[in-house]
This record gives structure tokens, sequence and C-alpha cells, in this order.
């Protein structure tokens, strides 16, 4: 690359998850070249950029004031001017910032380069043994019944299902994850992916709450989870289990329903009251009003 960046162009720049030798020779060119560094946080970002013995101009681009400021930005780029957009970590756009200013500059005409790099799901997908499709879900929402009723729309696809989870948030995630895919479902932990205290495990979902108590390191740093996806005989017993299941739930008090499907249908108990459980909990319906009370 040259010493001057094109004019008029937008660079997406993937940046270290951890460790910094992950920066690619090509990112630290652009990174140098370019007029400005669009910056999640220019604090991060300058951090970067000493090591790098490098001193572009950055500007401030996150999730507060995205919506605010990608116009004028994308006039700037269209009155010439080169930048790099990158992310405290890994790959903007993904789960992170700039997505709504790249999508405005290509709908300007504006040229958009992605220099890849270091990806926490690519990196953790790489190292799974997981094969074949995959969803990636990012984060899932903090409340538990949207966090449900978002697994439940899940819990049917056959691809391996990919998220990012924080420390403070990562027991009630892998509860919700048993409760509505169920406990026998394999699934790989990423924890710390390129740092120092990178760790991949891999068990059923029934025995991470185990696992997690065993040392509290387990729930520290940030994490993505691979769980795998529904096999095709669960997708069709699950489907047919829910046709019984659901409009009994929505006249009965879940323990009557729950009885009256077990009958019906010759699974267990569990395996219905997990089921059960799940879409009160992604509808946000109590046994009153499902009941109609």
């Amino acid at each position: 690359m040259s010493r001057t960046a094109p004019p008029g162009t937008l660079y997406v720049v993937a940046t270290p998850i951890g460790n910094l030798s992950d920066l690619s020779m090509r990112a630290r060119e652009t990174l140098a070249a370019v007029d400005l560094v669009l910056a999640e946080d220019t604090r991060v970002t300058r951090t970067l950029l000493a090591h790098l013995g490098i001193r572009p101009p950055t500007r401030a681009l996150h999730d507060h004031n995205e919506g605010q400021i990608a116009a004028s930005i994308v006039e700037q780029l269209g009155q010439g001017q080169s930048m790099a957009l990158v992310a405290d970590a890994g790959t903007p756009g993904v789960s992170d910032p700039g997505a709504r200013l790249v999508a405005m500059a290509l709908d300007a005409g504006v040229r958009v380069i992605p220099i890849p790099g270091p990806n926490a799901a690519i990196a953790a997908l790489s190292a799974s043994g997981f094969t074949g499709p995959f969803l990636f879900a990012g984060f899932a929402p903090e409340k538990e019944t949207a966090r449900c009723k978002a697994l439940t729309a899940l819990k049917g696809h056959a691809c391996t299902l990919v998220f990012y989870e924080a420390p403070h948030r990562l027991a009630a995630m892998i509860q919700d994850l048993i409760t509505v895919l169920g406990g026998e479902r394999r699934i790989v932990i990423a924890r710390e992916i390129t740092k120092m205290f990178e760790e991949i495990q891999a068990m059923p979902l029934a025995d991470v709450p185990a696992w997690l108590a065993t040392d509290p390191n387990h729930s520290r740093g940030e994490f993505v989870l691979l769980v795998e996806g529904a096999a095709a005989d669960d997708q069709r017993a699950g489907n047919d289990d829910d046709r019984i299941l659901h409009p009994l739930l929505e006249a009965l008090p879940l323990s009557q329903a729950v009885a009256l499907a077990v009958r019906m249908t010759g699974r267990t108990r569990n395996s219905l009251y997990e089921r059960a459980l799940a879409w009160r909990r992604a509808t946000g319906r109590t046994d009153g009003e499902a009941k109609g009370e």
C-alpha cells in the first residue's frame, strides 16, 4: 500500500482482540496512511497506535453518536478524505459500532474496503470442532423474557448457534440455554480468545453450571458460546410436541397442561416441562393469563 491512502475511501479495519501480534501488516499500513481514524474509544485506539509508532488523527464513533455524526463523515469522505473505521477490538460492525456508517457510505457511492483480521466468533468457531453452517446471533437480549423468546426462535435451527456473552450475564444465559434448548446439546465455551487466560472447553449444556462453580475464573473475561444445532429428529419431535403443548398451555395451568401432554405424546415429563417453561418465558404468560383469569 502507498504511504497515502486513495482519497474518498472508508477502510473497515480489524484490530487485535487480545494479542497485538495478530494485527496484520496491511492493517498497520492502512492506519498509518489514512487522514482520520474513527474509533469506538479513542483512548483504546491511541494506545494501539502508539504501540505501532504512528499518530494519525482520531475521532470517536460509537453507539451513542454514530447516528448523529455518520452523515457528516460520509460528506467528508465524499470530499476526498480517507478514513479507517476501527472498534476497540476485533472487526467493526460485528456486534460493534460502524454498520450504520458503512451502510450510509455505500448508499452514497463511497468506496468501502475491508481490511480483514481478528474476529472472536470466527476464531472460536475454528477451534470448536463444529462443522457445517453456523448462525451468528451476537449478544442475546439482557432481560430474561426477551432472551428466552429469542432462544426459542432459534431452537429449531440445525446450524451451530454462536453467541457473545458478558461475564455478569453468563450464568443466566447458560440456564436459559438449558431450559429452552435442553441440557443434552453440546456447547463449546471459548473464553478470553487470544488473551493470556484463553480457555476453550466442550461439554453438554447440562454440565456447564457445575463447571462454572468449580472455579470463579471460569466466569471471568469475554465469552463466545457455540451451541450445537438441533438434530433433524429433534426438530420434528419438538415441533410436534409444541403443536400439542401450546394450545394446552393457553387453556390450562402449566402443571395440568404438561401432565396431559405427557399422556398424549409419550414424552418424559421433564422434557415437556422444560418446553412449557421456555414457552411461558418467551410469551411472558403466567398461569392466570393462560386460563384467561
